[in-house]
């Protein structure tokens, strides 16, 4: 039998490997230069917005929550179609979660259920780039007019793409990203924060760095001598190695390539169930761009899990995301219940994501089309009969 295909796949070049070679054969290996050079290569991609480099996707999101000040007894707006993270990186720092419900086409949030979820204690709206697909940032904009809030894109699965003509990463004053192996660019683990107000990014790089205070004029204890740093707020040890910064700045010269492939992947996904019984394919809105991280398809009557099963049995590695993030376990515990964003749960039971990426190649696709139509072929005979 051929090999299982993943959902996703990171896409590693001779390239790469001699970039991070050149790194471990220097006198860097963190805190090095490497890690302004990927920072200003990534700030090429969010038209100019300051980027702070960090561990990993979920560091990215309490990064970011840290830098805009959230804490006890503050509120923060997320929708349920997200990895857990974009919640809990939250409630790390005391917050309360006030979960939204996204819109029926790009299962994104909704701007009116934003909107409608904000208070005097909001702190944070973050919005949820699904699938690549950026949010609304114009209508959640609005959202919070008149509010003290912040808004914040999640854009672990959109980098490159764009939004009315506008890069992701310059459309909310706070924008998180990942760089996880199945994201569309790698650093193995790793993440980055990108922040319009120059004074919040200062904030995030400082929180990423434990929170030491080195620089002479802002010392509180200026008189001591030069090995003298401080900590003025605590933060957390979030850096990302220059080795890894490395290989992030050889992948983000493919990063317009990787786009590509993706969209034109699919292209081809799009025209071969555009007639296919029993799929919905996902819907995208005149004014984006999308990058393209997930292909999520609705399977329908009930079928998804069925259909799961009979592609993971043929070794098509589709993949579900995500669980509602208020159904997690560690939410029902904090009293959150189901039934809460209706159009999020029934996403949910029908989201089936089909595996993308770049090294796809289209033998391999034109196998999980085939896969997929049989599996939902099986059902429909035994009904029939």
């Amino acid at each position: 039998m051929t090999g299982m295909l993943p959902y996703g796949r990171h896409s590693i070049t001779e390239d790469d490997i001699a970039a991070v070679a050149d790194v471990l054969r220097g006198d860097w290996l963190t805190t090095g230069p490497q890690v302004d050079a990927f920072e200003a290569d990534l700030a090429a991609w969010t038209g100019g917005v300051g980027v702070a480099a960090v561990s990993n996707g979920t560091a990215a999101l309490h990064v970011a929550y840290a830098a805009a000040g959230v804490g006890p007894g503050d509120e923060v707006v997320v929708p349920p179609m997200t990895f857990v993270a974009t919640a809990s990186s939250a409630v790390a720092l005391g917050a309360k979660i006030v979960f939204a419900d996204v819109d029926d086409e790009t299962f994104c949030l909704d701007p009116a259920a934003a909107a409608a979820a904000v208070t005097s204690r909001t702190k944070v709206v973050a919005a949820v780039d699904y699938a690549g697909h950026p949010a609304d940032y114009d209508a959640l904009r609005g959202s919070v007019a008149g509010s003290e809030a912040l808004l914040l894109a999640d854009a672990a699965h959109s980098i490159g793409g764009t939004y009315h003509g506008r890069p992701v990463g310059s459309l909310a004053d706070l924008t998180t990203f990942s760089f996880f192996p199945t994201k569309n660019l790698t650093t193995a683990e790793g993440g980055a924060v990108a922040a319009l107000d120059p004074w919040i990014l200062r904030r995030a790089r400082r929180f990423r760095g434990v929170g030491v205070v080195r620089d002479r004029d802002e010392l509180r204890f200026a008189d001591e001598g030069g090995w003298h740093q401080e900590v003025h707020e605590f933060g957390l040890n979030y850096r990302l190695p220059d080795v890894l910064c490395a290989l992030g700045r050889s992948q983000l010269r493919r990063l317009g390539e990787f786009k590509a492939r993706r969209a034109a992947l699919v292209a081809r996904y799009d025209e071969a169930l555009a007639d296919l019984d029993g799929v919905l394919r996902p819907t995208r809105r005149s004014w984006a761009d999308p990058a393209w991280h997930l292909y999520p398809i609705r399977v329908l009557d009930g079928r998804r899990r069925e259909v799961y099963d009979r592609m993971r049995a043929a070794g098509i590695g589709v993949q579900v995301n995500y669980l509602p993030v208020h159904w997690h376990p560690a939410f029902a515990d904090l009293g959150y219940r189901r039934g809460s964003c209706p159009v999020a749960e029934s996403f949910y039971s029908q989201q089936l994501s089909l595996p993308l990426y770049p090294g796809l190649g289209d033998a391999e696709q034109d196998r999980v089309i085939d896969a997929l139509t049989a599996a939902l072929r099986v059902g429909s005979v035994r009904s029939a009969a």
